[in-house]
Order: C-alpha cells, then structure tokens, then sequence
C-alpha cells in the first residue's frame, strides 16, 4: 500500500505482461483500426446527447400543457436514467456473452428507433395516457442507450489501454457538441416545424449511422470471468470513486427538467433562444475535457486533486446559480451563463480521472484483465451516472415545484460538495498510511543491509 502511488503511474504507462502494450510510437501514432473505434465511438457520443438533449428546451412547456406537473416531468426526465442504471449493471455483467460489437451496434438502432416514437407522443390523449407512453418510450431509450455506452467504453479501454483518460476526454468534444447543438437545434426545429420534426429527424440520423458502425467496429473476444459488480464496488476507493460519479450526474441532471423553465420566466427569453442558454454548460465541459484526459494520463497522482476541486467548485457554481436567495443577489443571465461555464469544467475535473482512477483499483486489487473486466467497470460507471441522472432530475423536479429554482439549485449543489468532502478526507486517510507504513519500510531494509554486511564480514 506504501507504493500505490507508483503503482498507478506504472499501470497507466507501463502495462502488465498480459495487458495490451503499445510502443510509445504507436502511442503517438494511433493505427487504423483505433481511428476506426475513435470515429464509431464519437458518433455514439455525438447521436445520443444530441437526442438526449433536445428535450430541454420544449418539451417540459409542452409536458405541462399535455396534463404533467413539474413533479412528473422530472420523474419522465429521471425515468430514462432510473432504466439505464439496472440495464447498465446487465450490459456490463453480460458483455462478453453479448458481444461488444453487437451490443454497441444494437443499442444504437434501439435510440434512434425510439426517438422517432417518440416525436409521435403529441398525437396521444392528454392525461395519463400521454404520460405512461412518455415513461415507456423512455424507458425502451434508456437500454438501447445503455447497451451502446457500456459497449463503448469497455471497447475504448481494450483499444487505448495506456491514454484511456486522453481518449475518453477527447471524444467528450463529441458529447460536448451534441449538448452544443441539440437545444438550439431542437428548439429552431420545435419552433419552425413543430413537435414531431426534432425527433424525427435525429432519429433517423441514428439509424443511418449503424450500418457504418457494423463496419467500422472490429470484434472483440474474450473469456469471461469470475469477478463480479459486488467484488468491485465493495473496494473501498472505489466506493469512493462511486459516490463521486453519483453526486456529479445528479446535480448535472437537475438542470434538464428546470432550467429552461428557469430561464423562460426569469429572463423571458424565447424558446429558440432558451437553447443558446446551454451553451455554455456544454462548450466549457467538451473543450476541457480533452486537456483534462491528458493531464489525468501524463500525471496520475494529480487525479486525487482534481477529484476534489470538481466537487467543491460544481457545489459553489450551483449555490450560486440561482443565486441562493440567503445571498441576497439579483438573478442576472450573465451570471446565470458564467455559472454553467464553470459547471461543465468542475464536470470534467471530476468526471474524466474517475474512469481511470476505478480501472486501476481493480487492477491493484487482482482483478483479471480483459474485456470482462472492462465491462464490469463500463457499467459500473454508466451505472452510476444512470443514478444519478434519475436522482437529480427526480428531485429537483420535486424541489423546483415547492422551492422555486433558487433554493433547488443550491439544495442540489450539497451533492458534489458531499463527495468532494468524502473523497478529501479518504486521499488524506490514504497519505497518512502510506507516511505510517514508510519509516517501516526504511527501517526494514537498513536492518537487511546491515545483517548482509556482517555476514560479508
């Protein structure tokens, strides 16, 4: 434990005899079937948030109008999430039988299909039945996107074991992008054509991105293995670790159903312009994170640092997002957009060096390398933010009802400022044995050294 420190530079740079090694050439030079993996990855990357994220700006307005309260939007915002979390577990236990390939390929068909059904809703009677056919739409999206995540990330760490964190940070431009151009593209798309064009047309670009996919994509094979969710999640960084990826989402998923509520009645701005709002949360998340990747690969033991100043700026940004109304201060749109800024860089300060940080706990902790391993940590990551995005949209949906969205947003910042706290205190627990356990060490090998030079004597 004295060395783990070390040990984590070394798993990052320096692979096991059965890892995947790559000549520092190649590192810089990727090869043409990683280019291929790069391309199908981003497009998922790109098609699902761009999905995801048109419903910001309309639809909760055109929810309340078909019959659901704040409280129920939150719930069909949180129900997609509550779903992905317990598909994700089942994706990632099942990788391996499944295939990766097939699930990410599969999955995807699944959300575009979906997503077409679900520009169809408008047409549906008012009331509950317009509401349970949002929660099972949305619930049939959540495991094809599932499905085509977990698949993703797992392919993604068998390809680049040694710049994991460079590789993910850098197609988080493609996520970033599609949380650029989704709201205002589906906010001019809503205000132009109507309710059912957004859907109809991103969702057919899902479904024309497949069959380039199938052939992109090579085919993973691999033995599954003993090692098991439970076994993981009981270590206790990693439990950690999860409580940190847990605190982000939800506080990153309270902003979907209430923000663009928020920003129409406090700042009257029409629908088409409520998109641009969003902005700055995506571009500051999607240029950041590229840079975040790389400095979570070069220099390791900067991760505990980044873990930890995520968290407790992400809990700042959110007290003063509405602001607080304790603080007395005016809501002001420039504050407002400043504040997202700095949301979408704590994202990446914490989300990004925790994919990583989990993968080589496992390794430390003698799990078997390979796919499977892969799959188990995939979805437990998307597991996790699955959670959180049903916890934060749920609740704060609740909150934005009987608070109003000053007092929601700073109730919700109380996530990340948990787990910057927690994982704080466990990073200086774990430097403070390693001190302990030094002196040991030192003291053991000098008493070797001087028992070898007596008996040389």
């Amino acid at each position: 434990m004295g060395s783990r420190e070390a040990t984590e530079v070394d798993v990052g740079q320096f692979p096991d005899n059965d890892r995947l090694e790559v000549p520092n050439e190649e590192s810089r030079r990727f090869t043409k079937e990683q280019m291929f993996i790069m391309a199908a990855t981003a497009s998922i990357n790109f098609s699902s948030m761009i999905c995801y994220s048109i419903l910001g700006p309309f639809f909760p307005r055109e929810a309340k109008q078909k019959g659901a309260s704040d409280t129920v939007v939150g719930f069909i915002f949180g129900c997609f999430s509550l779903f992905n979390f317990i598909s994700s577990l089942i994706m990632g236990r099942y990788l391996v039988q499944i295939g990766a390939k097939f699930m990410f390929v599969s999955g995807m068909f699944v959300s575009g299909c979906v997503t077409i059904l679900f520009g169809m809703l408008d047409r549906a009677p008012d009331g509950p039945v317009f509401i349970g056919l949002c929660f099972l739409v949305r619930a049939i999206d959540a495991v094809g996107f599932s499905a085509a995540m977990t698949a993703s990330f797992s392919i993604l760490a068998k390809a680049f074991p040694n710049n994991i964190a460079t590789v993910l940070g850098s197609l988080e431009i493609f996520t970033g992008l599609g949380l650029v151009l989704g709201p205002p593209i589906g906010g001019f798309l809503y205000q132009s054509f109507g309710y059912e064009i957004p859907f109809i047309v991103l969702g057919s670009v899902v479904i024309i991105m497949v069959p380039l996919n199938m052939y992109l994509l090579p085919k993973y094979d691999s033995a599954p293995t003993k090692d098991s969710f439970w076994k993981l999640i009981t270590i206790p960084k990693v439990l950690v670790l999860s409580s940190t990826i847990f605190s982000l989402s939800a506080s990153f998923g309270f902003l979907d159903p209430t923000m663009s509520l928020f920003v129409l009645k406090k700042f009257q701005l029409p629908v088409g312009y409520v998109g641009l709002v969003f902005l700055g949360l995506a571009l500051s998340y999607s240029l950041s994170s590229p840079f975040l990747g790389f400095l979570s690969d070069k220099k390791p033991p900067l991760r505990k640092w980044l873990l930890v100043t995520g968290g407790l700026l992400a809990s700042l940004c959110y007290f003063l997002l509405g602001p607080a109304p304790v603080l007395h201060v005016e809501s002001k749109l420039w504050l407002f957009v400043l504040m997202l800024v700095f949301i979408g860089f704590a994202l990446g300060m914490s989300g990004i060096p925790a994919f990583p940080e989990i993968l080589n706990c496992a390794y430390e902790n003698g799990f078997q390398e390979g796919l499977s391993l892969l799959g188990l940590v995939s979805g437990l990551f998307s597991a996790l933010w699955s959670l959180g995005s049903f916890v934060g949209p749920t609740l704060g949906g609740f909150l934005n009802g009987k608070l109003g969205f000053e007092w929601a947003a700073a109730i919700q910042g109380g996530w990340p400022l948990l787990s910057g706290i927690v994982i704080g205190i466990y990073y200086i627990y774990e430097t403070s044995r390693k001190r302990r356990s030094s002196p040991q060490d030192i003291l053991g090998t000098e008493q070797e050294r001087a028992h070898l030079l007596s008996s040389e004597t």
